[in-house]
């Protein structure tokens, strides 16, 4: 019941107003059309779209480059618990707070280039706002104990062992590091990405504050569609598709983890 009332029921809602027409007054007529889906088939919301996922997919990978050593440190330390609170701690914030933080510490005027141009590295400040690079790092930053957390639940089930054996065995620390650790956190990895992945599809107040004109990312096309261009059935149907792209993602991650596991 509370899947039902929570999740389907706003879903089809929205698959519903994808099919009405627009009314150009701010509203929708309940008449069923195609024209929502038309106005968003074009060259720039395909740019946006294309934008949206390798952005999400660029901190993924990122996120869990990062993640894997820090779970593999937490899941073997005598500290696990206090560590672990660390991890969680950043959940304690607001996160428009947190963003601002990247703003005060990234921007012209920010902790950065104001250290730099102080001991006279650089003349001029380094743009690091309003770009790619700025929409990814404080991805990466929000959603990294998204990744941290699945990868030390799957580690910390291993027996250290393992690692010992393989390099009695003649193993290198690298070998040991890609032919059995990866190996055997292969689910942990596949839900760590899509715990990254899925939000950061959606996400709207990153790119809008720390983002340029060019990363723009889909959450905020569906906010300018409703607010600004008062067109709710494309709103919608970028909603949808955004629906089912995360849907084909989690399918795909999730029978793609259980076959993997099984062979």
């Amino acid at each position: 019941m509370w899947l039902v009332l929570f999740f389907v029921i706003p879903v089809f809602v929205i698959l519903a107003y994808s099919f009405y027409t627009r009314d150009f007054q701010g509203g929708i007529v309940h008449r069923f059309s195609l024209q929502g889906y038309k106005d968003i088939l074009n060259v720039n919301y395909l740019t946006v779209f294309f934008r949206t996922v390798w952005i999400s997919f660029a901190s993924s990978v990122v996120s869990i480059i990062l993640a894997v050593p820090v779970a593999y440190y937490i899941a073997y330390s005598k500290l696990k618990n206090f560590l672990l609170l660390l991890v969680i701690i950043p959940f304690w914030t607001n996160s428009l707070i947190r963003i601002y933080a990247w703003i005060f510490i990234l921007g012209n005027n920010g902790l950065i280039n104001q250290t730099l141009l102080k001991i006279g590295f650089i003349s001029t400040p380094i743009k690091f706002m309003y770009n790619n690079f700025a929409v990814i790092l404080v991805l990466v930053y929000t959603y990294l104990p998204f990744a941290i957390l699945p990868l030390y639940s799957s580690i910390e089930r291993l027996d250290k062992q393992i690692f010992e054996a393989a390099m009695d065995l003649g193993c290198t620390k690298r070998q040991v590091f890609f032919k059995v650790l990866l190996p055997n956190i292969k689910q942990g990895t596949v839900s760590a990405f899509v715990f990254v992945f899925i939000p950061s599809l959606g996400t709207y107040a990153v790119p809008e504050l720390v983002g340029g004109k060019d990363s723009r990312m889909i959450g905020n096309e569906i906010a300018r569609q409703l607010t600004t261009a008062k067109n709710w059935p494309a709103a919608a149907a970028i909603s949808s598709i955004l629906l089912v792209i995360t849907i084909i993602a989690v399918l795909f991650f999730m029978y793609g983890g259980e076959k993997r596991e099984t062979r």
